[in-house]
């Protein structure tokens, strides 16, 4: 099985234009995930969700979308035929933007699995601190959990960025600490709550941003999209890539990455 986590800069949209939304939908059906954590679905919902309808038609994905009511910002779980639904939540209570969690029934695994897709807030380490702290309690060790998405932060290990002080200040102090180095707090606190950063365990940390063809951004180049499993989750991984090849870099102003699992099925990826 697939999960892949993808923010597409406003659902590939600029305005009526979708070239990008069409060049991420052929980098989506390439990857051909199981599973899409997706982050800003803005406008979405408008029109009677036309654009969602279509982005599941392009996709053969069925969406479950949160909204995002003071940003816009909709965050998304999508699901191929043959993963059982079980229950939906939207929670933007505890999220700048929302969080979107499902629990899904998976062929091959003997209890169900949560799939959470964040898109955490950009404006300050203490605010992501706050949002996180809400995701702790699906790091339970033997529960099947996933939560993907925009951290907007640093793990530990990664290395720091070299462009980091070319960031106008207003913009830099999102990511640094008192030391004026990026603050990696956050991501540490979802490793201390028992959560596995799968990039890290399968050895790729490549930048998730900026895509190459977003060089005036407000954030530094560094890993900031994560795919984070609980234990008993993370024991079945197989793989993990970023997906950076081809015009993916035009598409978004992130990078999309996806982990591959075992479980023992028939229709199990190598």
């Amino acid at each position: 099985m697939r999960i892949m986590t993808y923010n597409t800069l406003f659902g590939g949209y600029d305005g009526a234009d979708d070239r990008r939304a069409r060049i991420q939908a052929e980098i989506v059906r390439d990857s051909d995930p199981d599973i899409l954590l997706i982050q800003e679905l803005k406008g979405f919902l408008d029109q009677g969700a036309r654009r969602l309808y279509e982005l599941e038609r392009m996709l053969g994905l069925r969406a479950l979308l949160a909204p995002s009511p003071h940003t816009g910002q909709n965050v998304g779980i999508m699901v191929r035929e043959g993963i059982e639904i079980l229950s939906f939540e939207a929670d933007s209570a505890h999220f700048h933007h929302a969080a979107a969690i499902a629990t899904l029934g998976v062929p091959g695994l003997p209890s169900p699995l949560t799939a959470v897709s964040v898109h955490l807030c950009p404006n300050g380490t203490p605010v992501r601190l706050r949002e996180v702290s809400y995701l702790y309690g699906h790091a339970a060790p033997q529960g099947f959990a996933i939560v993907g998405g925009d951290f907007n932060s640093l793990a530990p290990g990664d290395p720091e960025p070299d462009d980091l002080d070319s960031l106008a200040p207003h913009f830099r102090a999102r990511y640094v600490d008192a030391n004026g180095r990026m603050d990696r707090r956050l991501i540490a606190s979802l490793l201390q709550a028992g959560f596995v950063d799968l990039g890290a365990q399968l050895g790729d940390r490549r930048r998730t941003v900026p895509g190459s063809a977003f060089p005036d951004t407000e954030f530094p180049t560094f890993r900031s999209d994560y795919l984070l499993a609980s234990d008993a989750l993370a024991q079945r991984t197989s793989g993990f890539t970023t997906a950076d090849a081809g015009n993916a870099g035009a598409a978004s102003d992130h990078y999309a990455i996806y982990a591959d699992f075992d479980f023992g099925t028939a229709s199990s990826r190598p």
